[in-house]
């Protein structure tokens, strides 16, 4: 058998997934990547991100979003508000090893699948719960949207002019980390199982999850006692002394990451720099360091530009769009993106997996299910037999899609 052959280093383990969007839906899908059995418990109109397509990138019958977000999950679509689907999802838990959820606060107890309810069917279940700001608190009830924490967190000010609006990132930033955050809380609490038998209750909150992403920045701050100033130049971070950041060059942009001035003043031929002391002038002259840098580097191509800081040691990369970064010959080599064939939307391409295993690597047994597609068999695993399954479709409880 060969480690392609091998089940998953989470083989075994069954994960119900209850959440919406993003964040809870990357977890899980990282925990199916890893040979989980993860069944997508959704309503029975499917779920919110089926009908939100991002950037309006449609599909044959699942939209992008939600096919980047939920391969190797089967589905079961159940109405949770019917007494009759709560008692299917608590056949469910009976059998589960993790469940996750990101409901707001509240909602998990008046659905009655919060943790005190679902441990006292299955003491053994880590109970993954992601929130916005908390489970408590004075913001419990806002919405945990990206780009509002983005906002919040203090990060969209470490970059940028000052005077000019705040600078977000251009992804779901906040949503990933926090999906990496859930997913490694999942991994140690299931670690914790296995040495005690006892199951637990793992919150993770996207306000936390960002703040605790800038470890560095934020002790630069409250222990070093250094304020965020943003100066007149576009520094890609408040931090770093200059010059930092993306530079337009004659046919593009590259950016340098604080290379030593007098070196670069020698291939940019700016002689102001030779006399230059990198932890002084680099402070103390950071715009004129960055605007002059950024004049030069005006004269010759980002290629031009880029060998001749590699042949002299200097930081510098180009500054890529997907089309570049797909071409790239390093990511080609990674097998960073993935390759699959989906039932319904055809041949798929996108970013694989962040993680390597040399005896139980990830891989993709089936992409992302129609709503209700695994209803039927997911049911029959819980113990329920033909005519219960049948009464269930029968009343709406559950649907099956095929």
């Amino acid at each position: 058998m060969t480690t392609r052959d091998k089940p998953g280093i989470l083989a075994g383990y069954r994960v119900l997934d209850c959440s919406i969007a993003m964040a809870g839906p990357f977890a899980a899908q990282r925990l199916g990547d890893l040979g989980a059995d993860v069944v997508k418990v959704e309503p029975v109109t499917g779920e919110w991100q089926r009908h939100a397509a991002a950037g309006g990138a449609g599909g044959n019958r699942i939209n992008v979003s939600f096919l980047s977000l939920n391969r190797n999950k089967r589905s079961l679509a159940v109405d949770l508000k019917d007494p009759a689907g709560k008692a299917v999802l608590r056949r469910l838990v009976e059998g589960a090893d993790v469940f996750l959820q990101n409901y707001r606060p509240g909602v998990a107890e008046r659905l009655g699948v919060d943790y005190a309810s679902l441990s006292a069917v299955n003491p053994s279940l880590v109970y993954v719960s992601i929130s916005g700001y908390g489970e408590d608190g004075p913001y419990a009830q806002r919405p945990g949207q990206d780009l509002l924490l983005q906002a919040m967190s203090g990060a969209m000010l470490s970059a940028g002019r000052a005077g000019e609006a705040p600078r977000a990132a251009g992804q779901y930033l906040v949503d990933a980390v926090t999906a990496s955050t859930a997913f490694e809380g999942a991994l140690a609490a299931l670690l914790h199982r296995e040495r005690t038998g006892e199951g637990q209750l793992v919150t993770v909150n996207m306000l936390d999850a960002v703040t605790t992403l800038q470890m560095q920045e934020l002790s630069v701050h409250t222990v070093g006692g250094l304020p965020q100033t943003r100066s007149g130049q576009p520094h890609a971070h408040v931090y770093i002394r200059s010059p930092y950041g993306a530079f337009p060059t004659a046919d593009g942009h590259i950016v340098l990451a604080f290379p030593p001035l007098k070196r670069l003043g020698e291939i940019l031929g700016e002689d102001s720099f030779l006399s230059m002391d990198d932890e002084v002038h680099g402070w103390t002259h950071r715009d004129e360091v960055f605007a002059r840098t950024a004049s030069r580097l005006l004269a010759r191509t980002s290629r031009e530009w880029l060998d001749a800081f590699e042949a002299a040691g200097i930081w510098a990369g180009p500054v890529y769009g997907y089309a570049d970064l797909l071409d790239d010959p390093q990511i080609r080599h990674n097998g960073t993106f993935v390759t699959y064939d989906h039932p319904t939307e055809g041949r798929v391409t996108v970013p694989g997996f962040p993680y390597r295993f040399s005896a139980t690597p990830p891989r993709i047994d089936r992409g992302a299910p129609l709503a209700g597609e695994h209803t039927r068999e997911i049911l029959a695993e819980a113990g329920l037999d033909d005519r219960e399954v049948a009464e269930l479709l029968a009343a709406g409880t559950v649907v099956e899609t095929s």
